[in-house]
């Protein structure tokens, strides 16, 4: 009886691939999150250099909700449907593939978009193993939000042993993994957040301090916690509506990193009059549009730096919330409140079989 039940699930599943349909999140014209459901759609093609995963979780992010309300379309040639990362296993190796991955690996991966179905295609040079002991729910906290923290810390940021960070939206994926990753160097992490809670959570995390930017300006009490010097580094996901606190912030010559405009971005004032007295260097950067060959750095870089702290547990995925797949509208209402300290993870199917019985 039970092997019975299994070969047809078995089947079921070898049928979805000969047939080269799958189940995938799909929205409606509005945009809306009550617009959100799971069609059928085709399993995409291999290009050069990809591998098909099976996807067994995917997680969501606010570039997720920026593409469903029209204001982040995905870049050209990528798929239009939502999710930024994928854990599951390869399934296909695809054409002009090297040796590093074969079928049945547990893989997880770094996206422009696909994720959030049952196949996804993944480029070679995106993939990463899966740490030892991780179920897939929890590796899908990793992928992006890790490698946008490592790459605004490390590959933008440049930060050293000894500097200060301040990291907005500290009780976020990109916030707590950015607090854990600048411990890891040596790097002392100052976070906002809109909770006690989320502040409490950075400072169990290794944040020396947080503030509440719902209770006043965090400028000053910034400055007397770094003896008032301001911060070597702001991680800036929020742009035009902090841009007078972190200017009070940053100290000189110091660095900042915009990389999301929550708060806009408008800035009246004199702006450059400000850059220029404190010397200081503002760069902007995204992930999700840079070319395989950025990216593919950015996973080797982060794959040798820092995947092996998650075995030892030194580096630790934050993860709020896992949501099934059919719960998918329920989950981005859910990252729109505000309410999630660390990832909203997205189980596509389960791990193994027996739980499917």
């Amino acid at each position: 009886m039970f092997l019975g039940v299994l070969l047809v699930i078995a089947a079921h599943v070898t049928s979805l691939v000969e047939s080269k349909i799958m189940n995938a999140v799909q929205f409606g014209p509005d945009g809306a999150a009550s617009s959100m459901r799971i069609e059928k759609v085709p399993i995409p093609e291999l290009r050069k250099h990809e591998v098909l995963i099976k996807v067994y979780a995917t997680a969501i992010n606010r570039a997720d909700i920026l593409q469903r309300s029209g204001r982040y379309p995905p870049p050209p040639g990528e798929s239009t449907i939502l999710g930024l990362e994928a854990v599951g296993t390869v399934e296909t190796i695809g054409p002009d593939c090297g040796s590093r991955w074969k079928p049945g690996d547990r893989v997880m991966t770094l996206l422009a978009g696909g994720g959030n179905a049952e196949y996804v295609a993944g480029h070679e040079d995106l993939l990463m193993p899966i740490p030892t002991g991780f179920t897939f729910t929890k590796a899908a906290a990793i992928p992006e939000v890790w490698l946008t923290a490592f790459q605004l810390l490390h590959t933008v940021g440049y930060v050293q042993s000894g500097e200060s960070v301040l990291i907005h939206a500290g009780g976020s994926g990109v916030g707590t993994a950015a607090v854990q990753l600048a411990g890891l160097v040596g790097a002392k992490s100052f976070v906002t957040a809109g909770s006690s809670e989320k502040i409490n959570k950075a400072r169990k995390l290794g944040a020396v301090e947080g503030f509440n930017y719902k209770e006043g300006d965090f400028g000053p009490s910034v400055l007397e916690a770094t003896g008032g010097k301001g911060v070597d580094l702001i991680l800036d996901c929020i742009g035009g509506s902090f841009y007078e606190q972190n200017m009070k912030s940053v100290k000189m010559e110091g660095r900042w990193v915009v990389y999301g405009l929550l708060g806009g971005g408008n800035i009246n004032g004199d702006t450059l009059a400000q850059i220029l007295r404190k010397r200081i260097s503002i760069t902007g950067t995204t992930l999700r549009a840079r070319s395989v060959q950025y990216k593919g750095e950015l996973v080797k870089n982060f794959t040798e730096a820092a995947l092996p702290h998650f075995e030892s547990g030194k580096l630790q995925p934050i993860i709020d919330t896992v949501f099934p797949l059919e719960s998918i509208a329920d989950a981005h209402k859910y990252m729109e409140s505000n309410a999630n300290t660390g990832k909203i993870v997205i189980e596509v199917r389960k791990e193994d079989a027996k739980e499917e019985l």
